[in-house]
């Protein structure tokens, strides 16, 4: 499936707009790439690109233009001469149409043919790097939400186990049997939770106004994201990586594309230096009428003179610069030397790409050990919390003990979260490099 085609799929199948349903990763796409401007933007440009192809662009083919003139005129003249024409008016009806042809341009109708091909993959290039880039954008966006949204539920439940607490403490209090100490650390530890839930609840709400923003719609639109991070299977290993994003990154395509360009562009330069055979042809017709008025005095002139005129003129031009302060010279070696910028950014391109592709890869490998060892501290976590829950109820564990207990599994959680959350978007970062944006 061409990546037009898979646009396509995205744009036009259907989707539920329901505040109250879930939002999926793939349903964020479609509506981005539905409203994204710099995407529409992108496509009318490809397209342009696309029209510009042709052999009348390159100048493979005559241009023919026509000409109508229709003209009327009087006059009035006091003459005693016999060639006079007294008071007249004239009508005059021209019609003309002209032919000019290109027959040889030192072969630079080939080189705008062959440009011209290479402006159009740029373009679609390009925009097709745009699309991934708002894909990308999106997809930051949404699993920033998703991250925020389960960060938002720890703090709440954090916040409620201190409320149990608290509650806790302040009957234990009335009753003689807490000290003031016990009672004021559980306040210190709920009210810290509250203003903890505070502000993930703010950043939860900017997280989901830029996601709206990304997606074209009001910032204060309801929107319902999944709950989980979703990581996928990196089955290639480093060097099929490599392999595929040198076929398939849009970037790389770009420059590629681009020093075509500029290839074709020295070809251009050096047609100059070759002589120009053109082939012109008109043909003309002309129908005048001039009436004279009757006078008192004999004139050379009939009362009513015509004529017409039909023209057909047909010409070879051949041309050829001999001297122009050596402009075409200049501009040859200024060609070259613009293609020799693009192939230094080419090469430079391909080897970022392998260079990042060799980072990511290593990142990936790194943070998928550290959610292994997350995954492990919360569940170690949970446990000790369960215990020291326990120990509380029987006067076992002190307030303290029992707080620490709890800032561990906070911690523990968060960090799992966030250590999904970057790897997910690592993951994502090496799919736009190889080309290949996915979402499962």
């Amino acid at each position: 499936m061409s990546w037009k085609q898979f646009i396509f799929i995205l744009l036009f199948f259907p989707i539920s707009t329901s505040v109250a349903d879930e939002m999926s990763a793939e349903d964020a796409i479609r509506i981005g790439l539905k409203n994204n401007y710099d995407i529409l933007i992108a496509k009318n440009s490809a397209e342009i690109a696309e029209k510009n192809m042709g052999l009348g662009t390159a100048e493979f083919l005559p241009t023919l233009d026509a000409l109508g003139i229709y003209q009327y005129s009087e006059s009035e003249q006091e003459t005693n001469s016999a060639i006079g024409l007294g008071d007249s008016d004239s009508r005059t009806l021209n019609g003309q149409i002209s032919m000019n042809w290109t027959l040889f341009d030192g072969f630079n109708m080939f080189v705008n043919n062959a440009r011209y091909k290479e402006l159009a993959k740029l373009g679609s290039a390009q925009s097709r790097n745009i699309i991934e880039n708002s894909v990308v954008g999106i997809l930051r966006a949404y699993f920033n939400l998703v991250q925020q949204e389960q960060l938002l539920s720890i703090a709440k439940n954090s916040e409620s186990i201190s409320e149990v607490r608290l509650n806790k403490e302040q009957v234990r209090h009335d009753l003689g049997g807490a000290s003031s100490t016990d009672l004021l650390n559980a306040q210190v530890s709920y009210n810290n939770d509250r203003a903890t839930v505070l502000n993930q609840e703010l950043q939860l709400l900017i997280a989901r106004k830029e996601l709206n923003i990304q997606l074209g719609r009001d910032a204060d639109a309801p929107l319902s994201v999944a709950n989980e991070i979703k990581l996928n299977v990196l089955d290639q290993d480093k060097d099929e990586l490599i392999r595929l994003a040198e076929e398939r990154n849009s970037y790389l395509k770009f420059a590629y594309y681009d020093r075509n360009v500029a290839a074709q562009n020295v070809k251009s330069s050096r047609s100059l230096f070759y002589p120009r055979l053109s082939l012109s042809a008109s043909y003309g017709y002309t129908d005048s009428e001039t009436n004279r008025a009757e006078t008192s005095g004999e004139s050379f002139f009939p009362p009513k003179i015509e004529s017409q005129n039909k023209d057909l003129t047909v010409g070879l031009t051949a041309s050829f610069n001999l001297f122009n302060g050596f402009r075409n010279k200049i501009n040859l070696q200024t060609a070259r030397l613009e293609l020799e910028n693009k192939e230094l950014a080419l090469e430079y391109a391909r080897k970022e790409l392998a260079g990042f592709i060799e980072e990511k890869v290593g990142t990936l490998g790194k943070q998928l050990k550290l959610i292994d060892l997350e995954q492990q501290n919360v569940i170690a976590a949970k446990q000790n919390l369960e215990l020291q829950q326990d120990r509380y109820r029987i006067g076992a564990s002190s307030s303290l003990e029992f707080r620490d207990a709890q800032v561990n599994l906070i911690l523990a959680q968060t960090s799992l979260i966030v250590s999904r959350y970057l790897a997910r978007i690592t993951q994502l970062e090496i799919e736009q490099l190889v080309g290949n944006i996915t979402i499962n």
